[in-house]
């Protein structure tokens, strides 16, 4: 796709963008080679002033990068502040806490000891320059969970951000630039998706993240394994949302409506699949329809939008397949499922009910505002249906039973397990799936480290 700003609650495209040339890329590879040699030897305090600055910059010119962002991909004007503040705080979380999290670690003084050593440490160590391949829904989010962390270990970042919020990613290299990190440090490549292999290709690149589709983290990961370099990939879910009998129903089916429809319906960790015993499901459906159906669907930019528009016209048409192949095979529409007339990529809150396995819908991630109920018989069948999957990034359970708590920490096939609440990201949290939802993890200690050489440092007696 070409790299440009396309309104999509009107269609219209805004500005276009050249692609880097070869050479251009190789000026940026260099760039960011020269940069990690004198940011590696930077100080954590050193660091942590210029990301507490660029977290300064960013709450100042919050309302700005916000109406970048919903001109860019549609997200309402309410979500896109937010989702600045949420990265200002993720900036200073890292500046407080890397040196604490970096600290060299010194074993058991009796394994030392048994060694033959005087003493053994083990230090973290920055790599070098990671490409991160990131993607439009989360377009400052995405980038700082994985750019903070990783200017404060000491490596240098290289972002290949997706083709339609390249205002966005322009912003981000120049907000870690004036907060005073060296030229080099952070940059934005310009480059279609068919450019990635020759920048992971190349020896000064030492690991890559991708946040994004399966296909994507295919492609990313095979020729990251090809060159035997790190990856860490997050990739689709298709979250389950288990309410169980014991559950306070309203509470619960409020929060659902907000867990399925945040950001449009657009995100990797929205609840999208709610498994619901049979003994209240009637009721939950209920009030859930209700709050789909009530949803304020509209311009963006309006500050009491709840819902705006998919981010492309392939997107609601890729959701809009799903739908009406669930409804083909027998499912059941309880609001939605038609899309509106007029300008714009907008697809209305949609419920289904009656999925069944034959369906699409029930093995495919639905990217955008459309949820699938299912009745479950007992704890057994929640489990399995929520197994069913080929994903496993976050699940969310609504019980006040100790025992079914239990039962669905031990047996949820995902990367977080939500009791009375929905899937959220914090900085101090790992965050990260299994199965085709990825590998590895971002944020907290574990975030930090995944781009480190954990080095054994050994010195005999």
């Amino acid at each position: 796709m070409p790299i440009a700003t396309v309104n999509p609650a009107t269609g219209e495209t805004l500005r276009t963008y050249d692609a880097l040339g070869e050479e251009e890329i190789e000026r940026k590879l260099a760039a960011a080679d020269t940069a990690f040699r004198t940011h590696r030897t930077t100080t954590f305090a050193e660091r942590a002033l210029r990301m507490q600055k660029a977290a300064d910059l960013l709450d100042a010119e919050c309302q700005d990068i916000a109406r970048v962002m919903t001109t860019e991909m549609g997200k309402p004007i309410t979500q896109a502040r937010a989702e600045a503040a949420k990265c200002a705080r993720a900036m200073r979380w890292y500046a407080d806490h890397a040196e604490e999290l970096l600290a060299d670690e010194e074993p058991d003084a009796r394994d030392v000891k048994d060694s033959g050593a005087s003493w053994v440490i083990v230090r973290y160590r920055p790599l070098g320059p990671v490409l991160a391949v990131m993607p439009w829904n989360f377009p400052l989010w995405q980038v700082v969970r994985f750019a903070a962390p990783a200017l404060m270990a000491g490596n240098v970042g290289l972002l290949k951000h997706a083709s339609n919020v390249p205002g966005t990613a322009l912003f981000l290299e120049d907000l870690f630039r004036r907060a005073g990190f060296a030229e080099g440090c952070f940059q934005t490549l310009l480059i279609g998706s068919g450019a990635v292999e020759r920048v992971l290709r190349d020896p000064r690149v030492r690991a890559a993240t991708l946040t994004g589709s399966e296909p994507a983290g295919r492609s990313v990961a095979s020729v990251a394994g090809d060159e035997i370099k790190k990856t860490v990939l997050e990739l689709g879910g298709s979250d389950p949302y288990i309410v169980m009998p014991s559950a306070e129903l309203d509470r619960a089916a409020e929060t659902a409506v907000t867990a399925r429809v945040q950001n449009n319906g657009q995100s990797c960790i929205a609840a999208k699949r709610f498994i619901v015993h049979t003994d209240v499901f009637d009721a939950f459906a209920e009030r859930f329809t209700a709050g789909m159906k009530a949803l304020r669907v509209g311009d963006p930019m309006a500050e009491e939008t709840e819902v705006g528009p998919l981010s492309s016209e392939r997107g609601r048409a890729d959701l809009e397949e799903l739908v009406d192949d669930a409804v083909g095979a027998g499912a059941t529409v309880l609001c939605g499922g038609t899309r509106p007339d007029g300008p714009g990529w907008y697809y209305p809150p949609t419920v289904l009910t009656g999925i069944t396995p034959r369906m699409r819908i029930h093995h495919e991630e639905a990217f955008g505002p459309v949820a699938t109920l299912y009745r479950a018989a007992d704890l057994d069948e929640a489990v399995a249906i929520a197994n069913d999957s080929p994903f496993g990034l976050g699940s969310d359970v609504w019980t006040h039973n100790g025992t079914e708590v239990d039962r669905f920490v031990q047996d949820l096939e995902a990367g977080g397990v939500f009791i009375n609440g929905m899937t959220a990201s914090h900085p101090a949290f790992p965050f990260g799936g299994v199965k085709r939802s990825g590998y590895g993890r971002e944020l907290s200690g574990h975030g930090i480290r995944e781009f480190c050489n954990i080095t054994t440092v050994w010195h005999g007696a």
